[in-house]
Parts: C-alpha cells; sequence; structure tokens
C-alpha cells in the first residue's frame, strides 16, 4: 500500500514539475513578443532571431555543463533516474515520521527541465535591455557563457545550497528567484549596456532624451500577457511537489498571490504614470504588470492576498522611477528590462522580510550583494573580452538601416517597406 501511495506522489509531483516547466518555456515566448513590440520594426527579426537562438544555446550549456555546476548532477553523458534508482525505503521512512508528502518525490530528469527554463528565462533580460545595436554573435557568445558558467555558479550559491568559493555560505531565502534569476539577468544586462552605450539619437548633447517608441504595441501587450501567464508555473512550480494537502494549499497560495502582485503592480504603475505624464501610458501599464510579479517572485507562498498585491504595487511605483531615473543616467535600456528585472527584484528580496519570520535583513542584504557582484563583474569581464575580439557593435550605418538587414539578412515587415 505505501508503495503504491509513493508511486502515485512520484507520478502527481514530476508531472507537476513538468506542466509548470512547459509553462515557464512559454515564458521565451512572450519575452519574443514583448520585445518585438518594443524595438523598432527594422530590428524586429534580429530580436526575434536572438530570443529562439538564446533558448536554445540556454538549454544545451546547462545540458552540458551548467546544471552538474549548480546541482552537481548532469544527464548530459548519464542515463536519467527512474523510480528504481531512488531509495524508496528512505522516503517511506521519512513519510510514516513526518507524514507522507512530507518530501518531494520527482524525477531527476524533470528537475532538470524545470531548472534549464529559468536558464533560459534569466538569459532573455539580457536580449532585451542591449537590442537595436548589438551584434547578433557576439549577444550569443555572451549567452554560452551566462548560461552554461557565470549563471550556475550563483545558482550553485544560493538553490544549491554550496558556499561561496569555499569561503562562506550565504543565509538568503529567495522562493522563485527574484534576485537568483531576474536580478542575476538584470545585472548581466547592466554591464553590457555600459560597455555598448545607447542607440543613436536616444539622448542628444544638450541633455534632451529622445523617446524611441516601439513598432507594435499590442505584440507587447500579447508579450505580457503570455509573461503573466508563464509565472504561475514559474512561481507555482518552486513549490516544487504537488502531492499532499499542504502542498497543494501552498501551490494555490502561490498561483492567487502572483496574480494579485502582478494586478496591484499595474494598477500602481498606470496611475504613476497618469500622475506624472497625464496621460494612461500603456508600455509603463505592461512593466508595472511585469515589476509586480518579479516583486512577488522571492516568497509568493507567506503573504496574504492583500500584502502580496501592497508588494506587485511598491514595484508598479518603482519601476516607472527606476525607468526615469536611468534614462537621466544615459543609460539606454529599449524594453525597461533593467528596471523591471533589477530594480524591482531587488525590491522584491527584502520584501520577502514582510512575510517570512525564518528570513533576516543582513542574509538578504549578503545574497542580493553577491549576486549582483559576481554576475555583474563577471559579466563586465566577458563583455568586454568579446568588445575587443568580435566586437558587440554593429556599424553606426548598419544601425540606422536596422539591425534585420545586416544580421539575418531579411525584414519581418517587408510588404510595409517604403517603395523607391
Amino acid at each position: 500500500m505505501e508503495n503504491n501511495i509513493f508511486e502515485l506522489q512520484y507520478a502527481i509531483d514530476t508531472f507537476y514539475f513538468l506542466v509548470c516547466g512547459a509553462l515557464v518555456m512559454w515564458m521565451a515566448a512572450g519575452f519574443a513578443m514583448l520585445e518585438a513590440g518594443l524595438v523598432r520594426s527594422k530590428n524586429t527579426t534580429e530580436i526575434l532571431t536572438k530570443n529562439v537562438a538564446l533558448f536554445a544555446v540556454a538549454c544545451s550549456m546547462y545540458l552540458i555543463c551548467g546544471y552538474q555546476i549548480m546541482y552537481g548532477g548532469g544527464f548530459f553523458l548519464s542515463g536519467v533516474d527512474s523510480v528504481s534508482s531512488i531509495d524508496v525505503d528512505a522516503v517511506l521512512a521519512a513519510s510514516a515520521e513526518n507524514g507522507f508528502g512530507g518530501d518531494s518525490v520527482y524525477s531527476g530528469a524533470s528537475d532538470f527541465f524545470f531548472q534549464v527554463v529559468f536558464v533560459a528565462t534569466c538569459m532573455s533580460i539580457v536580449s532585451g535591455a542591449v537590442a537595436e545595436r548589438m551584434k547578433l554573435w557576439a549577444f550569443l557568445a555572451f549567452a554560452v557563457v551566462m548560461t552554461g558558467v557565470i549563471y550556475p555558479l550563483e545558482g550553485a550559491w544560493t538553490w544549491g545550497g554550496k558556499s561561496v568559493f569555499g569561503l562562506f555560505s550565504l543565509n538568503y531565502s529567495d522562493y522563485a528567484g527574484s534576485g537568483i534569476v531576474h536580478m542575476a539577468g538584470a545585472a548581466a544586462a547592466l554591464a553590457g549596456v555600459l560597455i555598448l552605450g545607447p542607440r543613436k539619437g536616444k539622448y542628444t548633447k544638450d541633455g534632451r532624451i529622445n523617446a524611441i517608441p516601439g513598432a507594435n504595441l499590442p505584440l507587447a501587450t500579447l508579450g505580457t500577457f503570455i509573461l503573466w501567464l508563464g509565472w504561475f508555473g514559474f512561481n507555482g512550480g518552486s513549490t516544487l511537489k504537488l502531492g499532499g494537502i499542504e502542498a497543494a494549499n501552498e501551490v494555490a497560495n502561490v498561483f492567487l498571490n502572483t496574480n494579485a502582485a502582478a494586478s496591484g503592480g499595474l494598477i500602481a504603475a498606470l496611475l504613476v504614470a497618469r500622475i506624472m505624464f497625464g496621460k494612461a501610458d500603456l508600455t509603463m501599464a505592461l512593466n508595472g504588470a511585469l515589476a509586480g510579479l518579479v516583486a512577488i517572485t522571492a516568497e509568493p507562498a507567506d503573504p496574504t492576498p492583500l500584502l502580496a498585491t501592497i508588494i506587485g504595487a511598491v514595484g508598479g511605483v518603482i519601476v516607472v522611477f527606476s525607468i526615469l531615473s536611468l534614462d537621466r543616467l544615459k543609460i539606454d535600456d529599449p524594453v525597461g528590462a533593467i528596471s523591471v528585472h533589477g530594480t524591482v527584484g531587488l525590491w522584491g528580496i527584502f520584501a520577502v522580510l514582510l512575510s517570512d519570520t525564518d528570513a533576516t535583513f543582513g542574509g538578504q542584504l549578503v545574497g542580493a550583494a553577491t549576486i549582483f557582484i559576481w554576475v555583474f563583474s563577471a559579466s563586465l569581464i566577458v563583455w568586454l573580452i568579446l568588445k575587443v575580439t568580435l566586437g558587440i557593435r554593429v556599424s553606426e550605418e548598419e544601425e540606422y538601416e536596422g539591425v534585420d538587414i545586416s544580421e539575418c539578412g531579411m525584414e519581418a515587415y517587408p510588404e510595409f517597406k517604403a517603395s523607391t
């Protein structure tokens, strides 16, 4: 009887992991649509190519070495596990002591699949920030290092439970990755943007900031809704199990709070934009929803729905001011990725303290600092190496004509090209 119960939980938890992983994989489509909508039409094909290619690179590099670095397990040269390879007696003994469902039980292959789509999400954040002026192959070269080494190392120090370079261990709480995934991606993006420089015409010599609107706001809105949907797998799957009443209730709370935070973030950003600009700014509203999702990601299980809404709303307010502040500093981020995932990701890390009594301010501070310093400095070195070897920026003429032609040899909307 116990073996039958074990096998049932194994099947449920494995299936839940796979479904949540598929939802997170769908976030890749959300990033692609969001970024394609927020860049100019002449750069659409290239941004789509980057998004689909980076997903494949991330999956391959994490399979080859990333998962081994992060968790000490790999599937590239070995087979996958099965129920027969799991110590069933040990699991049953633990369940007898703690009540069945006390431990997560799932296929190691499903764990890899769930983790690998997080790696791709982290890299997708970089794509939008460096859009419209970066060489495609230089970006993909960076993706190899980011997904194969930089992200897995900081993941090993946090979710993997390993000490930082053997020096100290982190007492850091991050349920689904406000810092581990989102702030890490933003740190890599910030390093790239600083080396790359702004788009031509974005900032004038007399200090003016020129808005460069995206070509397709319906597409950007679709991308936001896709990301919103995928986030239920992102946060919900991080519960790591579904079997058992307690786990099922936790999953339900995570879904509820994730949705509440996104709603709070969108409403807050829309109101702030209305007060500041006198108009309902759609792009700020979209980024507000994403900011709410990033903010709640570090701890979506413990807050009440009201607190989750407030956490998301604060993220929505922060993202508006962060986007404006980066523009004043002449840090050009076409889609607001650094603000959404970095600035708000930092807020999410410390928002954990509002509901998680086991988390400490010192632990969150040291964890956030370790993640940012490592990812930013390592990324900066890689970007500089790429700059002096491959080169990372297209020529001024190629940027003016659009990187679709120079990097991909085709246009996304050829029928709209003006006749000569």
